[in-house]
């Protein structure tokens, strides 16, 4: 089965903060907040008027993840939620921060012709989304698109 836009995420955010040195025992909690940031960024912009067409050409590769307004959001997300709240210092947080256009990136490497279509597109997103599973009619882009990103 293919991995959700959610594990992928964690995934990434794994490999990349695996080499920053944090306090062990708060370790887990930077990893799920660093990766709670992106998929929220993502849930957030999903909801906006033109959301999902950013979320398309972030995740395909058409927007600069270091100029994408969804990466910014990911990083204030992440520097209120969890930066503050775990009282982190101001180099380790610049440095966890520094990594979201990295994940974006990333991500937008591993989006695969999940509809067999020939390109990676939107409907490519909304069925990595949901795990991997092709979408069945109802509910409309938007509905599948929050359901996927918020696993409903």
């Amino acid at each position: 089965m293919a991995l959700s836009l959610q594990d992928l995420i964690a995934q990434q955010v794994g490999n990349l903060a695996g080499s920053v040195a944090m306090p062990a025992n708060q370790k887990n909690d930077i990893l799920n907040g660093l990766s709670n940031s992106i998929l929220g960024s993502l849930t957030q912009t999903a909801t906006k008027a033109g959301g999902l067409d950013m979320i398309k050409k972030l995740l395909t590769g058409q927007t600069n993840a270091t100029q994408s307004p969804i990466t910014a959001l990911a990083g204030s997300l992440f520097k209120n939620n969890v930066i503050q709240k775990l009282g982190l210092n101001a180099n380790l947080g610049s440095t966890l921060t520094a990594l979201i256009p990295t994940v974006f990136t990333r991500l937008s490497g591993l989006m695969k012709d999940q509809d067999g279509d020939g390109d990676v597109d939107l409907n490519d997103i909304l069925i990595s989304l949901k795990g991997g599973q092709k979408k069945q009619s109802g509910g409309g882009i938007l509905g599948s698109i929050l359901g996927g990103i918020l696993g409903k």
